[in-house]
């Protein structure tokens, strides 16, 4: 398939975008990083960036002339059209456990613990002891479910979904939530694996951010 750049839309801190940016990295696809502050400025809220993404978040890309949102939609979309490096394992079951994994991510912990859902809390620390409850719980489900299917990675030794997925989210659980991974063996042993892989280390926030 031919290829022309992709263009990312993205914010440098965003777990969702982080999922993106690994995908593109592993699957090297050449695409330029567009830094779309929904912090600061917001500028997801613009009518400008509304009409790339309706949701008015980030990521979007645009590839082969469609633009895409939701991360793991376009995940799966590389995966579909660039299959190699396959990101998904190849038995039935295997694939499961990586969609248990991936859903506990993208639908459990990542939702409740977006900037957007502070206005609805009376103060920030109501909003804060929420964001903490709801990730750590989400952590003890990922312990206990990586116990049945890790191996060097998430799911067995093949870096797939369910990794893309925890790295970011593991990050902003210390980073940004200050919590204690430790006495959660398995997705520590795996957090400290896989920021030492290349694809990691080259699409972390920090280095994303030293570039803009």
């Amino acid at each position: 398939m031919a290829e022309n750049r992709a263009i990312l839309y993205a914010f440098w801190l965003s777990s969702c975008s982080w999922r993106v940016r690994a995908a593109l990295h592993l699957k090297g696809i050449p695409y330029e990083e567009r830094s779309i502050d929904i912090v600061k400025t917001n500028q997801q809220q613009t009518e400008q960036f509304r009409a790339i993404n309706p949701a008015q978040k980030v990521p979007a890309l645009v590839i082969d002339n469609v633009t895409l949102v939701e991360s793991m939609a376009i995940v799966q979309y590389l995966e579909d059209t660039r299959p190699e490096p396959a990101l998904t394992p190849k038995t039935p079951v295997l694939r499961a456990r990586m969609r248990e994994l991936v859903e506990v991510v993208v639908s459990g912990i990542q939702p409740l613990q977006n900037n957007g859902l502070q206005s609805q809390f009376p103060t920030t620390e109501q909003y804060t002891k929420f964001t903490r409850y709801w990730t750590d719980r989400g952590l003890q489900t990922l312990e206990d479910l990586l116990q049945k299917s890790a191996g060097e990675y998430c799911v067995g030794d093949q870096i797939t979904l369910a990794d893309l997925c925890l790295v970011p989210q593991v990050y902003n659980a210390v980073g940004r939530h200050a919590l204690d991974i430790s006495k959660y063996p398995t997705v520590s042993r795996l957090y400290e694996k896989l920021l030492n892989e290349k694809v990691f280390k080259e699409t972390h926030p920090k280095v994303i951010k030293s570039k803009m």
